[in-house]
């Protein structure tokens, strides 16, 4: 096999080499794009909130009068995993929250406890039509298995979008079982990442102190127990009332929160949530407070979260950036390297098939001319033709000279 042979086999490979990496480049950040950008399926967090509020006291249930104590510490936890069904378009999320006053034990501190289950599309991260149920968990008052309620959800849940932008989003909220705006703000640094802050009210203004349309607490019990209670106007501590009278007063809810979202991942890194849980006749007129507590995401949590929205920026622009722009570049070097092996085969070949090509000059041409004087072992010879002396066959033998 001759060189030019050889240098030809070699083009093409890089030609070739050079082809699949741009079709690679390409398809990394089209179609593959879209397929790394989606809820990872290990999802599995505790996430923790602190902090202080007004609550009541459980121990006054029992009095003539109903007690709350100000400035109890009080803990959120929400802890979220991923069931079945899950797969390759969708993720199905149970997120359990649980709300307690950390200066009881138990059950005493119990308050707020639910779970929620939605099916999300992994993609959007906007729930599956139809999807989702909420339910209560087992405490010793009701120890038996709670009936799921099916509860569609609207909106945002627990995640926001990739690529998420500086606009408005519906979050779905379990506890009000309605979707409201989280409204874009600005942008915060949290633990050196760089994050979208939202602000979402519920039942407030747009201020978040002022309650303009409270929500009116929808139970997970069968008789509403928690949602409605009756009971004297003494204990309620109402006044210019008979004591003695029947008092029914409704639950009701109103949030603030703000939540530090990952722009990259959808990742929510951190959140500030304002409750508040009363009850009174006029929803706008708060009469008895059950909580009214404001929590913040733990430094830990924070930390935690900061630390999967980086793992999931690095998996991302892995794969839509690094590779795609590595992928070209060396693509262009091939494909560059190849045309430039191409021309030197084809030279190599033209100058085999005629060696005058490669007199002087080797594969690119003959010596210039203004090159100096040739050395006298490089230049070029010319053979004469040589004329064969006269036999002279008309002459006579000669005589010796006398």
């Amino acid at each position: 096999m001759n060189r030019a042979v050889l240098l030809r086999i070699a083009a093409c490979g890089l030609l070739g080499l050079g082809s699949g990496l741009l079709i690679a480049a390409l398809l990394l950040s089209t179609y593959t794009s879209s397929r790394i950008q989606q809820i990872p399926l290990n999802l599995d967090a505790r996430l923790v909130s602190s902090g202080t509020g007004t609550v009541l006291d459980p121990q006054s249930l029992s009095t003539p009068h109903f007690r709350t104590t100000e400035n109890t510490p009080v803990e959120a936890v929400r802890a979220i995993t991923v069931e079945q069904p899950s797969g390759p378009t969708k993720v199905t999320l149970q997120v359990g929250d649980l709300v307690r006053r950390t200066d009881k034990q138990e059950d005493q501190g119990l308050l707020l406890a639910l779970v929620d289950t939605v099916s999300l599309d992994r993609s959007t991260a906007l729930p599956i039509p139809d999807s989702g149920f909420l339910q209560r968990p087992r405490t010793i008052e009701h120890p038996e298995p709670a009936v799921p309620k099916p509860l569609p959800h609207e909106g945002l849940t627990y995640r926001f979008p990739f690529d998420t932008e500086k606009k408005s989003y519906q979050v779905f909220d379990p506890i009000a079982q309605v979707a409201e705006d989280a409204n874009y703000v600005g942008e915060d640094d949290v633990n050196g990442l760089t994050a979208y802050k939202f602000v979402q009210n519920i039942g407030y203004d747009s201020t978040g102190e002022k309650l303009a349309k409270p929500v009116a607490y929808r139970s997970l019990y069968e008789n509403d127990e928690d949602a409605e209670v009756t009971a004297l106007a003494s204990m309620w501590g109402l006044e210019g009332v008979d004591p003695e009278e029947q008092i029914t007063m409704k639950r009701f809810y109103a949030a603030s929160r703000t939540f530090w979202v990952d722009p990259v991942s959808g990742t929510i890194v951190k959140t500030k949530e304002h409750a508040n849980h009363y009850y009174a006749r006029d929803g706008l007129h708060p009469e008895r407070t059950l909580s009214d507590y404001t929590v913040t995401s733990t430094s830990d949590t924070v930390e935690h979260q900061v630390a999967a929205a980086r793992s999931e920026r690095d998996r991302i622009g892995l794969w839509t950036r690094v590779l795609p722009i590595s992928f070209t570049a060396a693509g262009l070097v091939a494909l560059i390297a190849g045309a430039v092996l191409g021309a030197f085969g084809l030279r190599t070949e033209a100058a085999l098939i005629d060696p005058g090509l490669d007199n002087g000059g080797g594969l690119f041409g003959r010596r210039p001319p203004d090159t100096g004087p040739m050395p006298a072992a490089e230049a070029e010879t010319e053979k004469l033709p040589a004329h064969r002396p006269d036999l002279m066959l008309d002459q006579g033998p000669s005589s010796d000279p006398k």
